[in-house]
């Protein structure tokens, strides 16, 4: 059974102005990510990936080209509207984690359900829900510098999901994690995805991209064998 496209891009470009001179990154990127898969977006650095990434996440603008998120055209939506559709539709894990030091776990999590006006009574059963899901519960009160790298990545994959995105976009999401912790946090994807989440996933590692159903390989600003 095929589902429909939660993203959508439609020969994208994007160039940077030097002086007179443009500067090309993406050229005619067209892919497709259907509801319910997991795609992985390769490529070494150069090829770009975070320009792309920044694209998809409402993050930036195409110099041209459309996109489209559940069958909306967001390419030439205003700032605020953008950033409506990044709150609501997408949730962004970074290799980083950028979780906030002096907030405790649980208040990280419910940072964005504050953002959108959700109510205190239901912020707190949705916190609660993703921290048991998670296995980071016993976690809650502490601060991001009392747990482990592995740990912070739950908890950012926490937070990118208690809003219910339609898409969970990662960003080199175990670039800064061993291998062991990598490939628990691969498995904690794996999971996710099986319960229904879209999962696009930025890469340069081969074994991490393997673990998607779908590779997207991006070479010189240019997919490749899509």
């Amino acid at each position: 059974m095929t589902h429909p496209a939660i993203l959508k891009t439609e020969n994208i470009c994007k160039y940077y102005s030097l002086g007179k001179e443009k500067i090309p990154v993406l050229h005619n990127i067209s892919l497709s990510v259907e509801k319910g898969s997991y795609a992985a977006i390769m490529g070494q650095s150069g090829a770009g990936k975070s320009t792309l990434l920044n694209i998809l996440g409402c993050l930036d603008k195409a110099s041209s080209g459309q996109y489209y998120i559940n069958n909306t055209d967001v390419s030439r939506l205003t700032d605020a509207k953008l950033a409506k559709i990044r709150n609501e539709e997408i949730g962004f894990v970074f290799q980083n984690f950028n979780l906030l030091p002096k907030l405790t776990v649980a208040a990280n999590i419910e940072l964005p359900l504050i953002y959108a006006n959700v109510k205190r009574k239901e912020r707190k059963v949705r916190v609660e829900s993703v921290m048991q899901k998670l296995g980071i519960y016993e976690r809650r009160h502490h601060k991001p510098n009392e747990i482990s790298g592995g740990q912070k990545q739950r908890v950012a994959i926490a937070r990118a999901l208690v809003k219910n995105p339609a898409l969970l976009l990662a960003d080199e999401p175990t670039g800064n994690l061993d291998s062991h912790t990598t490939e628990e946090i691969l498995a904690l994807f794996q999971k996710l995805n099986d319960e229904g989440n879209t999962i696009v996933m930025i890469t340069h590692e081969h074994d991490v991209a393997a673990r998607a159903k779908k590779i997207i390989r991006l070479v010189d600003g240019s997919i490749v064998n899509n």
